[in-house]
């Protein structure tokens, strides 16, 4: 046994252990056991067990709405809307050449989801059908004629993307100012963002492209009758898309509006038919120059 006076003598143990012999109920704590429990927290969290949330930026900026968006001018704010799904596209096209009656485009269909990759194909694809069919139609109209050599017009291509691609942004973006500015006048009014109107645009083009190879037949009738078949389904999927943003709004603001969405549409149609589906001029008959007699003039 130790002496009282031994200076090697834990004298804090033995007040710990006259403490512990006072009161046995108590409970101690290891600072073994907070270590080893510290590290299976570790291990758990690193078998995703439990998992502490700021480690990971991007889900914590996704969970709390706060992830940057990138700038409009860079590519990869453009990817998310040539993200889509085929069957998708497919509904879109269907409901723009199908419009039915009290069905808006952008609640049917897009679902606040617009995407870029119908349009820009429609658009593309009705640029070179337009072009094509223009060189077909005029190669068959004056199929036959012995003074007539074919040279495809290149330029048509040209034209064609210009007015179409024109009349499928530039449309949209001052429709899409028009309606911003009366929004912020008119506090109820219906409010669609850019990139929605130009799906509209882009997707009511589709009807177009049928009726562009139906005009390579040399029929008056038939070719017009296309046109505004044409017209009225694209001109109602716009229309009944667009009524909604203007229907509160003053009257002659909302006759305005609309009366300048059929016009542009219409000018579209009828401008391309009459500028690369002209009608031919009628051939002018040869006539034969019969050589006159000669006349003797007397001298004077």
């Amino acid at each position: 046994m130790a002496s009282a006076n031994d200076p090697f003598q834990f004298k804090e143990f033995e007040e710990a252990g006259s403490l512990l012999e006072a009161n046995r109920d108590a409970v101690t704590i290891s600072i073994q056991d907070e270590d080893v429990k510290s590290d299976k927290q570790r291990k758990a969290g690193a078998n995703g067990y439990e998992e502490d949330p700021l480690t990971d930026d991007d889900s914590t900026q996704l969970l709390s709405g706060q992830k940057e968006s990138a700038p409009f001018w860079t590519f990869e704010y453009y990817q998310k809307f040539f993200d889509v799904e085929t069957h998708h596209v497919k509904e879109r096209i269907i409901g723009s050449v199908l419009p039915w009656p009290g069905k808006n485009f952008i609640h049917v269909y897009l679902r606040r989801n617009p995407d870029l990759y119908g349009p820009f194909w429609i658009c593309t694809t009705l640029v070179f059908a337009i072009a094509i069919s223009g060189n077909i139609s005029n190669f068959l109209v004056h199929l036959g004629k012995p003074n007539y050599k074919y040279t495809p017009e290149f330029q048509k291509v040209t034209i064609a993307a210009t007015a179409i691609f024109s009349y499928a942004w530039l449309v949209p973006l001052a429709l899409w100012g028009f309606l911003l500015w009366r929004g912020n006048k008119i506090m109820n009014l219906v409010s669609y963002s850019f990139m929605e109107i130009v799906c509209v645009y882009g997707y009511s083009l589709a009807i177009y492209v049928p009726a562009v190879v139906i005009w390579i037949l040399p029929f008056e009738w038939l070719r017009w009758f296309s046109v505004v078949v044409a017209l009225c389904l694209s001109g109602s999927v716009l229309v009944m898309t667009f009524w909604p943003t203007v229907r509160d709004d003053h009257p002659k603001v909302m006759v305005a509006t609309m009366a300048a969405i059929v016009t542009l549409n219409v000018l579209l149609a009828v401008g391309c038919k009459a500028y690369f589906f002209s009608k031919p001029e009628p051939d002018l008959p040869v006539t034969k120059s019969t050589p006159t007699a000669g006349i003797k003039i007397p001298s004077t």
